[in-house]
């Protein structure tokens, strides 16, 4: 057994439970009044309680749930859409029940409170299994607990993702080749991971290995190898990375590249034949170079090795619902022609065209509702840049170019930047203007 197939602690929650509460909970207001009636009931397990959070968390589709201790309480937060939403305050005694009980299921130690504690737990929700990851941090006031929830109904396909027909077009075609490395960058929660994951999906067929090292496995994917590192065991990326390639993978996904050592290896198993994914912690996508050479990679090992460099982030999409379209400000159209218009031939090629920006133009406002939990929001949806590395760029990397001047020969090459592409989901009525400013910069 690897360590993929590590055994987790289990939690039953049943399907019918969760399509209840999605029935049921009024958002926000609705989860809290559920966990209310658990605990109010003096026959309920502080298990049955757990099980009520989890299930209404799912049925939110929240992707973390925080429980953070205070002086003489305790708070209840999820985020949903990317952003944290307070559900509702508990009494100290529920908060140290609730407390004990994560850590018991996420294998941590119970009489530990100086130092932060790591694990993980499954939910079987009717055939499906939910993995939640759980991280104790000690605060002033006691623990703070979040637990990441990774449901595998989150995993979306390519054509799912929100790409421009370009961007799409392109993804598929340099996910198809034989060789290089493509590398994903963005902040934590931008759904690096996710995207990573769809280009699996879309490349996996019976004739081509795909192996994955990651840190840790955030969903399993039927026939791919996936192994996770242990580095107490002294299984880490660069010893499992190594291992991997000796396995005759075709596809290699290296959850992240944290250091030279893992830069290094990926770099080499890009120029011998193997097609690399992997994510970095960059800004931006002309970043993810002075990134690998900051951690000590070579520029003539970067330019032959990487095909394409992407930078994501997730905006909110307006909520159907209570949404409306409403001309924009005078200062609002003037930022978005100054950015839109330059770029409309270069669009209008990529078959992407835009709506004229004279008086009868609109763009949607969020106002809130109970459907979206009066946020005016409801789901994400990705922005994305992303460059080719060809001959050109190549010789340009060997001089150790900067952020600013490698982005500007991008950009002359035909890349739109994050900003820009929030702006067309902007004109085409997906999301705000505000809340493309929220996730990423002009």
């Amino acid at each position: 057994m690897d360590a993929s197939q590590k055994i987790t602690q289990k939690v039953s929650v049943s399907q019918e439970l969760i399509e209840s509460l999605k029935a049921t909970m009024a958002g926000l207001p609705g989860f809290s009044a559920k966990i209310q009636e658990r605990l109010g009931d003096p026959a309920a397990t502080v298990t049955q309680v757990i099980e009520i959070i989890l299930a209404g968390a799912i049925a939110l589709d929240t992707s973390d749930v925080h429980l953070e201790g205070q002086e003489t309480d305790a708070k209840l937060r999820v985020r949903l859409d990317g952003v944290l939403q307070d559900a509702m305050v508990l009494t100290r005694k529920s908060y140290d029940g609730l407390l004990s009980r994560i850590k018991l299921l996420s294998e941590m130690k119970l009489n530990i409170s100086n130092k932060p504690q790591d694990g993980r737990f499954s939910i079987l929700a009717g055939t499906d299994s939910v993995e939640i990851r759980a991280s104790v941090l000690p605060t002033e006031y006691g623990d703070s607990v979040v637990m990441r929830i990774l449901n595998p109904k989150s995993l979306i396909s390519l054509d799912q993702a929100g790409l421009r027909k370009d961007l799409y077009d392109e993804f598929i075609k340099q996910i198809g080749r034989p060789n290089g490395m493509i590398i994903v960058t963005g902040p934590t929660g931008s759904g690096k991971t996710t995207t990573l994951y769809a280009f699996l999906k879309q490349i996996q067929n019976p004739e081509i290995k795909i192996i994955t090292i990651e840190d840790p496995i955030e969903y399993h994917l039927q026939g791919i190898s996936q192994t996770q590192v242990e580095p107490d065991k002294g299984y880490d990326f660069i010893s499992g990375l190594r291992a991997i390639v000796r396995q005759d993978p075709d596809v290699i996904l290296v959850g992240e590249i944290r250091d030279l050592e893992t830069a290094d290896i990926a770099l080499q198993a890009a120029l011998t034949g193997h097609l690399v994914f992997s994510t970095l912690h960059t800004n931006d996508a002309a970043g993810t170079i002075a990134r690998l050479i900051s951690l000590g990679a070579k520029p003539f090992n970067i330019g032959p090795a990487l095909n394409m460099a992407v930078a994501q982030r997730l905006v909110r999409k307006v909520c159907p619902q209570c949404g409306v379209m409403e001309a924009p400000t005078p200062e609002e159209l003037a930022e978005i022609k100054s950015l839109l218009d330059p770029a409309k031939e270069l669009l209008a090629q990529k078959g992407i065209p835009l709506p004229e920006f004279g008086t009868e133009f609109k763009i949607p406002r969020a106002k809130g509702c109970a459907q979206c939990n009066n946020t005016g929001f409801h789901g994400r949806v990705g922005i994305y840049e992303a460059f080719i590395i060809d001959d050109e760029i190549q010789s340009y990397i060997l001089g150790n170019p900067t952020i600013p001047g490698l982005k500007a020969m991008a950009q002359k090459k035909g890349m739109l930047t994050m900003y820009q592409d929030g702006l067309i989901k902007v004109a085409q009525g997906t999301t705000t203007l505000d809340e493309v400013g929220r996730v990423a910069e002009k």
